[in-house]
């Protein structure tokens, strides 16, 4: 495919203006990666902002604000900056309804687990809006100038990209795992986007860092990032045996265990998560086990260290209200149940103390691991194990019977998949959902949505923490004058309790 002009005409243009994009370009300025993609016309090739290469004349650049639309319009990736490397674009708006529909169209189809085991559809994603077909098409292709399946063809590309440079997986594992039915479809795609087959695309780059009974891979975010207060607020909640964090001035990383069932199998094994600042990168290295599941760990590390956020969306908004807290993310999960069951333990009571309690479930319940790491050597206590945990057992852990309740409750509605706990997830429904359930309140349930369903908007009104950063804990009604000051963060009052509990 050739890029023409008139394709160009047609394409969505970046959140910012074409000249704004060129200065950014020429600054080779991260804190713009992933919000932009530029063509080069002369070369046929698109790039990140942050690409190394010599900067191309203005006349011979083109601006897109989606990998797939610069694909869309017949550029290939440069194989220097690897656009699959660059932070994905999470926006949100509270007004524009089509802007909304799209961008979590979008949302749904950058989210493997929001589809189980079946292949999502424009079928399934109008279903899961409660739109028609004609509809999502229409609104998706409007906003970002590319239809739904192309939209999800170039994810599924980049992340074959992404596993091409990056480890030695056969070509029928990495087209498989990257969601192509077919390796003939998987070489055709490539041939047909990149005009080279996957073979060739390998050999063209650098030869992958390889560690004996791992697979090492980089994820790009953009700055500011406080890496010391996200690794400090990691090592105050950290489980031995599970976790550990090092961010000592010469390493800024952390480790854990981890498993996943996918399709009915069980995957399990551990992963290192490495921050280069002066890159602003994470080398993630991952244990040979979870090679099946990579894109999913991949995706899931993301969420945990909120790679994806966009501060130049989020700063303005909170800036004036939270001055000192710019570079804040949202801690994720790698487990939305575990993040769950955590949650249940730490209502009302400190974070140490929670900490304490999780410590013994684990002791307790976690099934036995190997890693080359002395300090990871458990798992936490899957779904299955706690939702047959006895009141007894769980009382002779200190946790009391409230909160008993509570986990069972939670664990059996994993166990029988009427709660799914991911970024993927309906944020509503699974929010009344938990509210049902024995010993999960308001507060529970809005913690769980911020940090496992990655819900931006997420508030805990009745925090009685947030209550004392924002001065309101000696009144009757803190918890109605914590919601009225928030409706000024809209729509990002996950970051604004992140920045509130941060302050104390």
């Amino acid at each position: 495919m050739t890029p023409t002009t008139a394709t160009h005409r047609m394409s969505i243009a970046p959140p910012i203006s074409d000249d704004a994009c060129y200065l950014a370009m020429q600054a080779r300025d991260a804190r713009f990666d992933g919000r932009f993609f530029t063509a080069v016309t002369s070369t046929g090739i698109y790039c990140r902002p942050v690409c190394k290469v010599r900067c191309p004349k203005r006349e011979n650049c083109r601006f897109f604000g989606h990998a797939a639309q610069a694909e869309q319009a017949g550029f290939r990736p440069c194989l220097r900056c690897r656009p699959e490397l660059a932070p994905h674009s999470v926006v949100w708006s509270i007004q524009d309804a089509s802007y909304i529909l799209a961008h979590q169209a979008a949302r749904l189809l950058d989210e493997p687990e929001a589809w189980g085991d079946a292949p999502p559809s424009v079928q399934a994603l109008a279903a899961r809006l409660g739109i028609s077909d004609r509809h999502v098409r229409r609104i998706f292709e409007a906003q970002f100038g590319v239809s739904p399946l192309q939209y999800l063809q170039t994810r599924r590309l980049l992340t074959a990209k992404q596993l091409l440079a990056d480890t030695t997986l056969p070509m029928t594992q990495v087209a498989f795992i990257s969601g192509f039915g077919s390796l003939r479809r998987f070489n055709a795609a490539f041939v047909a986007h990149y005009g080279l087959n996957p073979v060739q695309l390998r050999r063209a780059g650098a030869a992958p860092v390889v560690e004996a009974g791992s697979i090492t891979v980089k994820l790009a975010y953009r700055p500011p990032y406080d890496v010391d207060t996200m690794l400090a607020f990691m090592a105050k909640r950290c489980i031995n045996a599970i976790e550990f964090v090092a961010n000592d001035g010469h390493q800024n990383c952390t480790g854990r265990t981890f498993c996943m069932e996918i399709g009915g199998k069980r995957h399990t094994g551990w992963l290192l998560a490495s921050f280069d600042a002066t890159r602003c990168q994470v080398a993630l290295q991952v244990s040979d086990s979870l090679r099946e599941v990579l894109p999913l760990v991949i995706r899931r590390m993301r969420a945990v260290l909120d790679l994806d956020a966009d501060p130049s969306a989020i700063n303005p908004v909170l800036h004036a209200s939270f001055p000192a807290g710019d570079g804040l993310r949202v801690p994720g999960t790698m487990d939305g149940f575990e993040l769950a069951v955590r949650a249940v333990l730490g209502q009302q009571i400190t974070v140490a103390a929670a900490r304490t309690l999780a410590q013994r479930l684990v002791d307790r319940f976690g099934e036995a691991i190997e890693t080359p790491f002395p300090t990871l050597n458990r798992l936490f206590p899957t779904a299955g194990v706690l939702a047959q945990a006895s009141g007894d057992a769980l009382g002779q852990l200190g946790i009391v019977k409230q909160r008993q309740a509570a986990i069972v409750a939670i664990a059996q509605a994993v166990v029988d998949k009427r709660l799914q706990l991911h970024s993927g997830a309906d944020v509503p429904q699974t929010v009344a959902a938990l509210k049902t359930l024995p010993g999960i309140g308001d507060w529970t349930a809005q913690y769980i949505a911020m940090r496992a369903l990655r819900w931006p908007d997420a508030f805990p009104a009745g925090d009685v923490a947030l209550h004392k950063a924002l001065g309101v804990q000696g009144s009757k009604q803190a918890a109605r004058e914590a919601e009225a000051a928030s409706q000024a963060w809209k729509p990002w009052r996950s970051y604004a309790v992140i920045r509130a509990w941060t302050t104390l």
